[in-house]
């Protein structure tokens, strides 16, 4: 741990709960309110963390815009400067104890889809305030004990028709106009998050425009399997729209994140029945 990080006016550490590109993540306390949260400190030390403050300034500036239970909240940004230059940056964000996607290795299907449409109902939030998140990925889904999630990382996020100067994406979620750097839009979400869905239903990446590569730095050709016929026990319903939204082309995919949403619905009504209730506040709060 840093020496100074102790000195941050306001907050009290507790402990490091994360480390990024450049990045630490700590839980702390607000002296104010005594409330937890989570504190990302970026230092400066070479030319190319330019990039990673821009990703810090970028995902305030999102969050500041969006009001949703399944999107992280920032509250404060700090910018410590030396010699006229910020050297360090301190992003206050609301602090959710949850394991990522990726650790969660125990969902039933059930729980996945459930998992899918909070998610669906966030970025779908986004959506409506004109933002694209460019970034979904296991690794930025946290779950929590009971089982609700966070969106994290709005450090991509832009607004619809944006085209990036250069190519930004996780490249096994990544989609297609992501890489040949056209506009973007919700359609980008709609392929990122089916991308992962592939991956939580499958265990494997649903192949995408960044190929793998054999030890000779050669691409590797696969084949983009639907999910049920990966696992077999898959309802060929749910293959459908995972497929459907990973076409290449975004006019192939679903028309808009509500109707990814409500094709989850059937399809989560069809696994539990009546036995559970959409969360309707957390679907209209958008």
């Amino acid at each position: 741990m840093a020496k100074d990080i102790l000195d941050v006016g306001g907050f009290t550490i507790i402990k490091r709960i994360g480390t990024g590109a450049r990045s630490t993540i700590y839980l702390a306390t607000n002296e104010v309110d005594s409330t937890k949260v989570a504190l990302k400190r970026v230092i400066f030390e070479r030319q190319e963390d330019s990039r990673i403050f821009e990703q810090v300034r970028t995902e305030y500036k999102v969050a500041q815009k969006i009001d949703h239970p399944y999107v992280r909240k920032c509250y404060e940004l700090r910018k410590m400067r030396s010699m006229f230059k910020v050297k360090e940056m301190l992003l206050s964000m609301e602090y959710f104890d949850g394991k990522n996607l990726e650790d969660c290795s125990t969902l039933s299907l059930g729980d996945v889809l459930l998992v899918f449409r909070m998610v669906a109902s966030g970025l779908n939030a986004m959506h409506q305030h004109g933002f694209v998140h460019c970034d979904i990925k296991p690794n930025n889904i946290l779950i929590n004990k009971s089982g609700s999630i966070k969106i994290i990382d709005l450090g991509q996020s832009c607004k619809i028709g944006t085209v990036k100067p250069r190519i930004q994406g996780t490249p096994d979620y990544i989609a297609p106009e992501q890489v040949k750097r056209k506009p973007l839009g919700p359609k980008t979400d709609i392929f990122n998050l089916g991308a992962t869905m592939y991956w939580a239903l499958t265990g494997k990446h649903a192949p995408t425009m960044i190929p793998k590569k054999n030890k000779l730095g050669l691409p590797i050709p696969e084949p983009r399997r639907a999910p049920h016929e990966l696992k077999k026990q898959l309802p060929t319903g749910i293959s459908k729209l995972v497929m459907d939204c990973i076409k290449d082309d975004p006019a192939h995919r679903p028309r808009n994140m509500m109707t990814v949403m409500s094709r989850l619905d059937l399809m989560v009504h069809s696994i539990f029945g009546g036995k559970i209730k959409t969360n309707k506040n957390a679907s209209n709060n958008n």
